[in-house]
């Protein structure tokens, strides 16, 4: 190793970006090897010594000004951020400093403080060993970790970063880490978006003299990648020793996209700390911080220390959810019916064996309770039964929307990091090529060429042969997690959704309450996630023949096959699927039609259901009452309405989607002063979380714990029926009595597509401010559409124009929401863009995007 140079602590310069010198100060300390002056940022000094401090450690090749941005934020907290010595702006000994005396320099400086109240510590990159390592030694003071991008252990098997081992090359460390700024730049170029000149000079004040950065080279030389490196063992007492912190509150906040800190480190950390709550940026880099919203988290969860504890009581009592699979008067009834392939049927009985025996052969091959198990297969028998098998095995199942894109799916999955996965052909060899985690299983036999080419030789059928027999652990727990699912991607990145037994236990109750289902009614499930709901339920389901991850591909004839094959008495389908059974009802034989009459209950969600919609539906299903149920992912069902109510309630701003069920609570938190706000949601079968993304759980867990912000922008009116006028993220501002006021787009847009010719509508803002209001651009889709996008002809735009203001007008006399609609041009395109799951939700994003670039004289192509 090779020292640096000898210069005394200093001050930064007074003009970096972000940084008040005001926190600035020197402090000497008494270290092993005498005093030494470190630069610290400081933002109480002057705080009584109990106050909590919040320690802030900075990694290699930053300083402390890495945490400016926590300083600028009023606390309750003291914030302390020091420069190890020979980094940043502290004294530059000319030494050689190893793990165990940076642990040692940090314990002289907060003795030399005075720092003798709770004390949390708040550190990323190479901070984390030297914090854990004070921590470790300061028991008795600490209140709480946190931790970012960092590692105490190389994870068996694995190599150390490849970027570290690089920089170890003799030839090569020197020059990047000294003799140049690479080693720091090089930081820099893995963030995204480009980190701003202005920042990147902040990073680079202390370092711009060769002589002055000798220590991010010796750093980098006391990484122990070898079994006897001098700081190996202390390194390796720290992660040994992490378990020691099993009550102590943490939080990793990490990076994904960090080629240094990879997710390899991110799960070794979770093991360690399993009680650690977890935020994943999925798009951050190595700075982090710089990255995302880290310090916003953090400032959130330091809150919560001091919150009242609103910790759930986990319910110890066995899941029901698998109750009716070992229910004896049910045996003999078909518990799924596939109209795929050559039309497969299971009973009760056999699928309880099929689940029992599933359960075996997962443990068999080593699935341990609490372990992720990705299932990637269609909806079906074998989906029901690796699911099932999943949850009698103590597993958790990782439910992935087969409609999500190939990245998107490839982000779910990093994201939730199952230990196994079961799929088809197809999703092993997308998983394989796409590097997907979990040990791959096949559900079906495969051939010695198959297993191969897939990367794997273990099959269900055949594990569930070796293993049918074998004991089963205890049913698990209510409070036991049961899934991870995942959000459609259509309002924002595909989020996962953690489930308890309990949860969908009570979900499931819920909708068989609402709907009065009982043993004698049959389902149709066209629509992926009811596809496992039938066993559940006890009930007979049926999947009929379409690709279930494009709702428009069911047809009228498969969807009268269906309905025969089960005498089917309920149907769930995505407003997509109903509109091509409606485009396509000529073609339903008079033999199938009669089986139609026979379906009681027509269920319609996961995007506005139009009442001419549900009203055409009359025509196929005469006897069926039809509902459309609101609720999203994180909870379901939330509220329902009926067709009939919906014809007699009339015009509202948005859709009216009900009242709340029994045992569920929805308020509003206003947005603007005419009543306009976002639906807030409190039910026992709502989420348990986001999975890995804690700062996104807690921003929608308001106005207090146990809520949920459903995003949804409405109204509740006087009668208790609420109505949902969009997504906040499109909400519009527009100009009103009171200077402006909120707009949905969904009131909007369901009176142009009442318009003559109007296929398909979507409304969005353009221009404009906040203040002073927006404009609105009104693009369509005719029922009959071109072969290009265009302006509407002026008959269309003035019919459009005629709507929207008698329908403002309306809105004012029901809900006093005075606003100014002004529309300012009308477009047409031959398809407006709709989600992968539903094929109803528009991306209004991307229709105002482009909207407003057309408008600005851009050009017409490109939606």
């Amino acid at each position: 190793m090779t020292a640096g140079s000898v210069e005394p602590a200093r001050l930064p310069p007074p003009n970096l970006d972000a940084l008040d010198p005001n926190w600035s100060r020197l402090v000497t300390a008494q270290c092993a090897d005498g005093g030494r002056t470190f630069h610290v940022l400081d933002s109480a000094p002057d705080a009584y010594p109990s106050m909590p401090t919040v320690l802030c450690v900075h990694g290699n090749p930053s300083w402390s000004y890495l945490w400016r941005r926590l300083f600028a934020r009023e606390s309750t907290f003291r914030f302390v951020a020091p420069d190890h010595i020979d980094m940043g702006f502290s004294e530059r000994t000319g030494t050689v400093r190893r793990l165990a005396d940076r642990i040692s320099d940090l314990t002289a400086l907060t003795n030399a403080m005075g720092i003798s109240g709770p004390v949390i510590i708040l550190a990323h990159d190479w901070g984390g060993p030297i914090s854990l390592g004070w921590a470790l030694a300061h028991r008795e003071q600490l209140g709480g970790v946190i931790l970012a991008n960092t590692a105490v252990h190389q994870p068996e098997g694995a190599s150390a970063p490849t970027i570290i081992r690089t920089a170890r090359k003799p030839g090569i460390l020197k020059q990047a880490t000294v003799s140049s700024t690479a080693f720091i730049t090089g930081a820099f170029e893995m963030s995204r978006p480009r980190t701003p000149p202005e920042i990147r000079r902040g990073f680079l004040a202390p370092y711009d003299r060769p002589e002055r950065r000798a220590a991010i080279q010796t750093f980098v030389e006391d990484i122990p990648l070898e079994d006897d490196h001098p700081s190996r063992a202390t390194l390796d007492d720290i992660a040994k020793r992490l378990g020691e912190l099993g009550d102590v509150p943490s939080l990793l906040l990490w990076g994904a996209k960090d080629p240094v800190f990879s997710d390899l480190y991110l799960h070794d950390l979770e093991a360690r700390l399993p009680h650690a709550d977890v935020h994943r940026f999925p798009n951050a880099g190595h700075f982090v911080s710089e990255d995302a919203p880290v310090h916003e988290a953090a400032a959130a969860w330091l809150d919560n220390l001091s919150a009242p504890n609103h910790t759930e009581i986990i319910d110890p009592s066995p899941t029901e959810l698998l109750d009716a699979l070992a229910d004896p008067n049910r045996a003999e009834v078909t518990a799924i019916v596939e109209m795929t392939g050559e039309g497969a049927s299971i009973s009760f009985a056999e699928f309880s064996k099929r689940v029992d025996e599933t359960a075996a052969g997962l443990l068999g091959t080593g699935v341990q309770q609490g372990e992720r198990v990705a299932v990637m297969i269609p909806p079906g028998i074998d989906l029901a039964v690796v699911v099932y098998g999943a949850w009698r095995a103590g597993a958790v199942a990782v439910l992935v929307d087969g409609a999500l894109s190939p990245p998107q799916m490839t982000a779910a999955l990093r994201s939730a990091n199952p230990k196994w996965l079961v799929g088809i052909n197809r999703a092993l060899a997308a998983g394989r090529a796409l590097r997907w985690p979990g040990t791959p299983i096949s559900p079906a036999p495969l051939s010695s060429a198959q297993q191969r080419a897939l990367g794997t030789s273990v099959d269900l059928q055949g594990l569930a042969s070796h293993h049918g027999n074998a004991a089963l652990p205890a049913l698990p727990t209510k409070g036991d997690d049961a899934a991870v699912v995942f959000t459609s991607g259509s309002t924002g990145p595909s989020k996962g959704v953690r489930y308890t037994h309990g949860q969908i236990a009570a979900q499931r109750d819920k909708m068989r309450a609402q709907y009065s289902i009982s043993d004698d009614d049959r389902l149709v499930a066209a629509f992926a996630p009811f596809a496992l709901y039938g066993p559940m339920l006890g009930i007979t389901s049926v999947v009929p023949d379409m690709d279930v991850s494009a709702p428009s591909t069911l047809d009228a004839a498969s969807f009268a096959s269906a309905v025969a094959a089960v005498d089917a008495t309920m149907v769930f389908a995505s407003p997509a699927a109903l509109e091509n059974i409606i485009r396509t009802k000529h073609e339903i034989t008079p033999s199938k039609r009669m089986s139609l009459d026979v379906i009681r209950l027509l269920l319609s969600a996961g995007a506005p259901v139009r009442v001419s919609l549900l009203q055409a539906m009359r025509d196929v299903t005469p006897n069926a009452i039809a509902h459309t149920p609101y609720g999203m992912t994180e909870v379901l069902p939330v509220a329902s309405i009926s067709l009939p109510e919906l014809e007699s309630i009339g015009t509202g701003d948005g859709v009216c989607v009900g009242r709340p069920l029994p045992g569920v609570e929805v308020q509003l938190e206003p947005i603007s002063n005419d009543g306009l706000g976002e639906l807030v949601v409190r039910a026992d079968h709502m989420r348990t979380g986001y999975d890995r993304l804690w700062f996104t759980t807690h921003q929608a867990g308001r106005p207090d714990a146990g809520w949920h912000a459903t995003g949804d922008i409405g109204r509740i009116d006087e009668a208790g029926l609420l109505w949902v006028s969009g997504r906040a993220a499109h909400m519009m501002s527009v100009p009103s009595g009171a200077g402006s006021a909120g707009l949905g787009p969904v009131g909007v847009e369901k009176v142009v597509e009442q318009v003559d010719g109007i296929y398909m509508a979507t409304a969005v803002g353009i221009d404009g401010t906040q203040t002073l209001g927006q404009k609105v651009a009104i693009v369509v889709q005719l029922e009959e559409p071109s072969g290009s996008p265009k302006h509407c002809d002026l008959p269309t735009t003035d019919a459009v124009r005629a709507a929207v203001a008698e329908w403002s007008t309306t809105i004012e006399q029901r809900h006093g929401a005075t606003r100014a609609i002004d529309i300012v041009a009308v477009l047409e395109v031959p398809k407006l863009p709709v989600d992968r799951r539903h094929n109803s939700k528009i991306d209004r994003t991307r229709v105002a995007e482009w909207a407003n670039r057309v408008l600005a004289g851009g050009s017409l192509k490109g939606l």
